[in-house]
């Protein structure tokens, strides 16, 4: 058939399919990468939205959320000077923690939000603290949460000394995020 003897309306009508296939395509294709991107990025706490959210869609779209929110934080690195600071003072809380492991843990608590706080994060309640340092460190806010959990646990006597040493190791792992060191770094300092 020759296509300049088809009717123009038929015409228009095939171009306007195969146009909204396209734009079809290209949905399911920017979705399926922005879904990758997040699993990616996110991790496990991808994994933890999906089941709190129900829908991966939904969890996606927090997740985005999140992204935007802290993007517009102005978050800044530490200077040297308060990197140190903060090196020592977690030095203190490791060894009272051998006197005093539920004072160190309380100790070790506010020295993350102080360091948080430093950087920039902005200092609301728990969860969102938790899903803003999501968005730059979703390996270790799994951690951070634990750590959360068992003060809130020790707070009403219900903790162990294993569960202090086990919120102690979550929050140097935050902790060591946020400064951007290493465990060589700690033994300098020390």
């Amino acid at each position: 058939m020759d296509p300049r003897a088809m009717d123009p309306k038929v015409l228009i009508a095939i171009v306007a399919v195969v146009a909204l296939l396209v734009i079809v395509a290209v949905v399911l294709y920017n979705r399926r990468n922005s879904s990758a991107r997040l699993k990616e990025k996110f991790g496990p706490e991808y994994d933890r939205v999906v089941r709190q959210q129900g829908d991966p869609r939904l969890a996606e779209n927090v997740l985005v959320e999140r992204e935007r929110r802290v993007s517009a934080l102005k978050l800044r690195d530490l200077p040297t000077a308060d990197r140190d600071r903060y090196l020592h003072q977690w030095t203190f809380v490791q060894k009272q923690f051998v006197d005093d492991p539920r004072g160190a843990v309380n100790e070790a608590d506010r020295l993350v939000t102080d360091v948080m706080n430093s950087r920039g994060y902005p200092m609301s309640e728990f969860d969102r603290r938790a899903e803003d340092i999501s968005v730059h460190y979703p390996e270790t806010v799994g951690n951070y949460r634990n750590a959360h959990d068992i003060v809130l646990r020790h707070a009403k006597g219900q903790s162990t000394t294993e569960d202090l040493r086990r919120a102690m190791v979550h929050f140097r792992s935050l902790f060591d995020e946020l400064l951007g060191v290493s465990a060589a770094t700690h033994k300098e300092v020390a």
